[in-house]
């Protein structure tokens, strides 16, 4: 009888040793060279399991449960486990978790003595092949009939054993298990999107994919449009001079990591686009360029200024959470082959967030990590590099260093006050070639539009006074309450930004602030740090609270930020309300204000950052999954992934029924259409969700929320919002009931 691997629908039958060939296959070419013998095996093996009666019956109705996922690593664990060659004991774990896992997401290792402790829900299918008594998983249920059809052969692990050589000691073992996490997760990523796409193409074998991609017409058009820039003034001089020494530097082929350190108005954006086009053009073995950006704001305003230069040539997959496919002006098969892209990355310019990039990269769902083998043979641009919260650094370093190392991958590291990572590179990223593009700053005063004056401290009301002396003025607060009472306090034309507001509503207001910029109305904008990158907008006078210097001198870009005027003015301001004084990072800055004569030079920049990482560098040795455990077998996959978060506090979505669009949208969710989701976004405020007194739970007890039939949070109580301010679940004593 043939032994079947899924039945269609319409009663087609795919027999299992064809799934297991084809998925071989298929993660295999999605290996890079490297690591193509260990990915075919694994695809072959995955699914033995379901030689077993057991399985075969479910298929045809059977209720009788049958863990196959584990029999292909049990077989492993026979085939490898007792070897005593030191590479089989280090790489056959590795194995193991993929295919036990690929159903449940790579879960935490353990030894032995722990495997036999009683199962909890959670722990993962790996300890199944820990077990002595594995009859208390498959039972009775044979699956070798496997055999007659498949062949395991033990993998040759020699090229990836040398490719990791040198750390090979007793004292690297925190290196090693880092190592091998990666490749596990890897693998583990060629082998499910492979299992997926074979399944998809059974099961659904209309389904198209794939995109064709032109990166040389981008390039031409690219080189044609900064040809097409004047440089006459000693800034335009200076911007180019800077973007040729970029160009030049980057010539050097071979650098795993470069290093991009632009002031802010030197033309980052299109430098580091042009540099991806060169790599790409240059380089055939690059696939892809993948933009990554902390921002939402700055990523629709990036796509935008990518849009006219890819349109025609290469699809640009956006992926966050603000991007609606309802949106994309592209027909409706372009569009799903989109929409089906964001499942595996599986296109050729990719712009998406930090948060998405690093946290799928970490993540143990295989959703998730089905992206990272096409991270592979790309060039991969980090916007605002320095936003990376450094408790992050030695996690998001070392995979950035496997990527590049292993993967035949670039990346470029971009920002306008860019720290000094060389010391972490040589901890965290020690295989790594690192090129500095700019290496002569002598231009980098031309750009200098503003001076830094520390007020000291004051309070709202002076500051609001004192923006009254000017025609532009832009302020801008710690903390949303900050902002919402300096608002308040603040006279004239003036505007309020802050994410209480929804996405749609930010949206208007800087479209009316840029309108009236351009007239040379006076204006007083009040916000929160959103507006301090991406958002390309020039006020006369910037009034900034006591923050980290990163985040003062990136209000200042928003000062003169055209050079119009022959200088603008920064004032650095505190007030009784300011963070307190235990915060390391305002701390460092204020010492800065106080001894530097020029906050924004690069030795002062140089001098802040040493100060962070050195006041925290307990907490960046300490976050590496190698943490807790003594060897591959051990790694705690799922445990790690759960704990590793860029953003640290925890919100909800609710979302705001503001206009006809959104209570039309919400009609549709609530008549099941899950892919309007995403147009929602644009119509949602966070808030905070941890503890009992969150914003969440008191907007929950005062019914200002509710929870709608489709499982969605919608502000109910409509005089809580406010188009200029935002959500203020705290307006209750304001409002005559």
């Amino acid at each position: 009888m043939i032994k079947l691997a899924h039945v269609a629908e319409d009663g087609r039958e795919q027999p299992l040793s064809e799934h297991l060939r084809q998925t071989a296959e298929l993660a295999e070419e999605n290996a890079v060279e490297l690591f193509k013998p260990i990915a075919h095996a694994i695809g072959l093996a995955h699914d033995i399991g379901k030689y077993a009666q057991a399985f075969q019956a479910r298929l045809h109705g059977g209720k009788k449960r049958f863990e196959h996922s584990a029999c292909g690593a049990i077989e492993y664990k026979e085939l490898l486990g007792g070897s005593k060659v030191f590479a089989d004991q280090m790489f056959t774990p590795m194995i193991e978790f993929c295919i036990a896992c690929h159903h449940t997401g790579l879960q935490d290792g353990g030894s032995v003595k722990a495997a036999d402790a009683p199962s909890q829900e959670g722990t993962m299918n790996f300890r199944i092949t820990e077990r002595r008594k594995r009859e208390e998983y498959i039972g009775d249920c044979d699956y070798s009939s496997y055999k007659d059809e498949i062949v395991l052969k033990k993998p040759d692990f020699t090229s990836l054993l040398n490719s990791i050589g040198a750390k090979l000691t007793p004292e690297n073992r925190a290196d090693i298990i880092e190592t091998c996490a990666f490749f596990t997760r890897y693998l583990f990523s060629c082998l499910t999107d492979a299992d997926f796409i074979d399944t998809e193409r059974f099961c659904s074998p209309d389904k198209k994919r794939g995109f064709n991609s032109d990166f040389e017409t981008p390039r031409r058009r690219l080189a044609d449009k900064l040809s097409g820039f004047t440089a006459e003034t000693e800034l335009q001089k200076a911007r180019s001079r800077i973007q040729a020494q970029a160009y030049e530097n980057a010539n050097d082929h071979g650098s795993h990591i470069s290093i991009l350190n632009m002031p802010t108005g030197s033309g980052k954006t299109l430098c580091s686009l042009k540099l991806a086009l060169d790599k790409v053009n240059s380089d055939k073995s690059k696939k892809c360029i993948i933009y990554v950006i902390p921002y939402t704001g700055i990523i629709e305003q990036t796509a935008r200024e990518f849009e006219p230069i890819f349109k025609g040539c290469c699809h640009i997959l956006q992926h966050h959470s603000n991007f609606s496919f309802e949106d994309v002006s592209e027909d409706s098969s372009t569009t799903e082959k989109l929409k089906q892209a964001c499942e595996n990355w599986d296109a050729p310019v990719i712009v998406t967030t930090a948060v998405q990039f690093f946290e799928s990269l970490f993540h143990y769902r295989s959703s998730a990590l089905r992206k990272l083998h096409n991270m592979a043979d790309s060039v991969i641009v980090f916007d605002e590099i320095h936003t990376l919260p450094v408790e992050c650094l030695q996690p998001c370093f070392r995979a950035v260093g496997h990527i590049t190392k292993y993967l035949n991958s670039e990346a470029i590291f971009l920002s306008a006050t860019m720290p000094d990572y060389s010391e972490l590179f040589k901890v965290y990223a020690p295989d790594c070639k690192i090129t500095h593009l700019i290496t002569d700053r002598s231009d980098f005063g031309c750009f200098k539009k503003a001076d830094f004056v520390n007020l000291g401290k004051v309070d709202f009301e002076t500051i609001a006074a004192k923006a009254l002396e000017y025609r532009s003025c832009l302020i801008i607060t710690n903390t949303k309450k900050s902002a919402r009472e300096m608002y308040s306090l603040a006279d004239g034309n003036k505007y309020h930004l802050s994410t209480n507001m929804t996405p749609f509503d930010r949206s208007i207001v800087i479209d009316k602030i840029k309108r009236d910029l351009s007239k040379g109305k006076n204006i007083t904008v009040v916000s929160t740090s959103l507006i301090e990158a991406g958002i390309d907008l020039d006020f006369e006078t910037v009034f900034r609270e006591i923050n980290g210097l990163d985040s003062i001198l990136q209000a200042g870009g928003r000062c003169n930020r055209e050079g119009r005027r022959e200088s603008g003015t920064v004032f650095v301001f505190e007030t009784e309300k300011s963070n307190p004084r235990s915060d390391m990072r305002i701390n460092a800055a204020k010492r800065l204000l106080e001894s530097c004569g020029d906050i924004s030079a690069p030795k002062c920049i140089e001098r802040y950052y040493n100060d962070v990482f050195f006041y925290r560098s307990k907490e960046i040795k300490r976050n590496t999954i190698a943490a807790d455990c003594q060897s591959p077998a051990e790694i705690p996959f799922r445990s790690f992934a759960e704990k590793f978060k860029l953003i640290k506090e925890e919100t909800v979505g609710v979302i705001v029924p503001q206009n006809d669009d959104c209570r039309l949208l919400l009609s549709r969710l609530e008549s099941g259409e899950r892919g309007v989701i995403r147009s929602l976004q644009k119509y949602t405020v966070s808030l905070k969700c941890r503890g009992e007194n969150s914003e969440f739970e008191r907007a929950l007890k005062q019914g200002v929320i509710t929870q709608n039939a489709s499982g969605v949070f919608v502000v109910m109580r409509g005089e809580y919002y406010d188009k200029e301010t935002g959500l203020d679940i705290d307006r209750a004593a304001d409002i005559i009931c």
